[in-house]
């Protein structure tokens, strides 16, 4: 018997064993055939949302490397082939685009970095829309099908508004707000436009289609004023488009690797491919200064991450962890924090921020401002240390809000009743039936005067100035990291290149020394997670048969001050 279970177990692991050394074979095949040909051209396919974070370690290849590249990978890519003699060309291959403008603005000035560096870079647009036309606009050349179109036509915003539809199925939304602009929850209670929403939109969208303008002027070799005329008759036909000089030609991609390889007067093109490259110039130098790259990213949360959400959210013990984890490693000399967020629960923030400073007690700290920092993601950045963010980033939101559903009416609509026995005068307060009655708004209204206060004397003590300076440009409206430049709200306005300038200054390390970025939270290899996840559902097998309600599990998003943006920003 025993002969047998030995057998069993070897004819299970075997495969395993077997499959995993292939794999890493093949892993190790990839590096093998990585290299980079004198007189190459770089093709660089752009497109997708370019994480700050990572995804699994996948143990076999699901999908090549440069789609799973983050937009630091992509930095890195621009910065290495700028600086490298073997790369005489590079061949940007732009499709959809989920990014937002500080992101865009990232990769367009990794794109102005290889024109600096006088390569031959050509951008051929297989979705030809406003983002990906901004980024094609640094390309020496601009390419698009004959039978395809230049979506071209400026910027708009669009605000949803549901309060009449919600008041028809009986959903009352009641929020409480500290700031004039915190906006966060109009869609709920309005019916339209508020005008401090008008303002702050019309300020946003002024100062980023400027930006649009004057890239499209620059890159395009036109006047802004003739820009401007041209977005006025937009979306164009592709033949409009060469025609108004838009774009420089009308070709198939073959074509344009044909007419790029004819200009370099190769009989065959030289193609490395941004993921061999990037493998191919990826030498580890000897004794570099190690500097954490800490991501902050998602809605804010109080608890512990799971494997469901991965790094989605933001949840405060998890991200406390890493801190403690980076505080304690004396191999780490300094760190960039990366924040991605748009806030949320206030009270996690604050243990963020908390666990923050006692970081920077111990290391150098930069802070680089990805697409959003806002309400809850800015307060984490008041550590008062040098804050960097694109133009681009929506940044600010300093305010605070309270918001519940009352749902009485959605349940009469459908015959359903709920009887509220209670001890205490506010036991009722966070009820999806009940009203809030005057006393309990009074009483919400002091806890969110409260936090916002904190709030503003945070965010004093962080940019070193006074509460009343800081309230001038609080209120809970959103900036632009431009604009909030301009307001002291934050000190640099740039990208990874600033930041880690700005890391080499405060932690002395000369310019000509190495630095290495250590990623934070850590790749976590796909068959561990899917590990936990599994054993994960016992838990909640157990859950369910206790009969808890659904309300508990809803219950970690716990009521109480959230420090959130009023909105999410996309562009059309």
């Amino acid at each position: 018997m025993k002969r047998f279970w030995i057998g069993f177990l070897a004819g299970l692991l075997l495969p395993v064993v077997l499959l995993t050394i292939v794999l890493a074979m093949f892993q190790l095949g990839l590096y093998w055939r990585a290299r980079v040909p004198d007189q190459a051209t770089l093709v660089v396919e752009l497109s997708g949302e370019f994480p700050e974070l990572p995804g699994p370690v996948l143990p076999f290849p699901l999908d090549d490397a440069a789609r799973r590249a983050t937009l630091r990978n992509f930095w890195e890519l621009f910065d290495r082939a700028a600086k490298d003699p073997r790369v005489r060309a590079v061949l940007l291959e732009i499709g959809s685009l989920d990014v937002g403008w500080g992101r865009l603005q990232e990769l367009a000035w990794g794109i102005d970095k290889l024109r600096r560096a006088n390569k031959s870079v050509v951008a051929y647009l297989r979705v030809p829309g406003a983002r990906q036309y901004y980024l094609a606009c640094g390309a020496g050349q601009v390419y698009v099908s004959p039978e395809s179109w230049l979506d071209l036509k400026g910027l708009r915003a669009e605000l949803v508004y549901l309060a009449d539809g919600l008041r028809k199925l009986g959903v009352q939304v009641e929020l409480e707000r500290a700031g004039r602009y915190k906006d966060a929850g109009d869609m709920f209670t309005r019916n339209t436009i508020s005008p401090e929403t008008r303002e702050t939109m019309d300020a946003i969208l002024d100062e980023l289609y400027g930006d649009l303008v004057r890239r499209i002027a620059k890159g395009r070799g036109m006047p802004e004023d003739k820009v401007r005329q041209l977005l006025d008759q937009g979306p164009f036909l592709a033949q409009q488009a060469a025609r108004e000089r838009l774009v420089d030609g009308l070709l198939y991609p073959d074509q344009v690797e044909d007419r790029l390889r004819q200009q370099l007067g190769q009989e065959r093109l030289r193609k490395v491919f941004s993921g061999d490259y990037l493998r191919a110039t990826a030498k580890r130098p000897r004794r570099p200064h190690r500097v954490a790259f800490l991501v902050a990213q998602g809605t804010i949360l109080p608890g512990e991450e799971d494997d469901w959400t991965g790094h989605r959210l933001l949840f405060s013990d998890t991200f406390r962890r890493w801190v403690d984890e980076i505080r304690d490693d004396q191999k780490i000399e300094a760190v960039l924090l990366r924040i991605d967020s748009p806030g949320g629960d206030a009270v996690a923030s604050d243990e963020i921020l908390r666990a923050l400073k006692q970081l920077r007690a111990r290391k150098p700290l930069v802070i680089s401002m990805s697409d959003t920092a806002a309400s809850g993601g800015y307060y984490i950045a008041m550590t008062g240390d040098p804050i960097v963010a694109y133009p681009g980033t929506v940044t600010g939101s300093i305010g605070v809000l309270y918001g519940k559903l009352t749902l009485r009416g959605l349940y009469e609509k459908l015959g359903m009743r709920k009887v509220i026995l209670k001890r205490g005068q506010f036991a009722d307060i966070d009820s999806d039936y009940e009203p809030l009655s005057e006393k309990a708004r009074e009483k919400l209204r002091e806890g969110v005067n409260r936090s916002y206060q904190a709030f503003l004397e945070k965010v004093a003590e962080g940019r070193k100035t006074k509460v009343e300076q800081v309230r001038q440009y609080a209120e809970g409206r959103v900036w632009l990291g431009s604009q909030a430049a301009r307001h002291r709200l934050v000190d640099v306005v740039g990208g990874f290149d600033a930041a880690l300038a700005k890391v080499r200054e405060l932690a002395r390390i000369p310019p000509d020394e190495p630095i290495v970025l250590i990623p934070y939270p850590p790749r976590r290899p796909l068959l561990d997670i899917l590990e936990n996840i599994l054993a994960s559902q016992w838990s909640w097998l157990r859950w369910g048969l206790k009969g808890e309600s659904l309300g508990s599990l809803l219950g970690a998003l716990r009521p109480g001050p959230w420090a959130l943006m009023p909105w999410s920003i996309e562009f059309h």
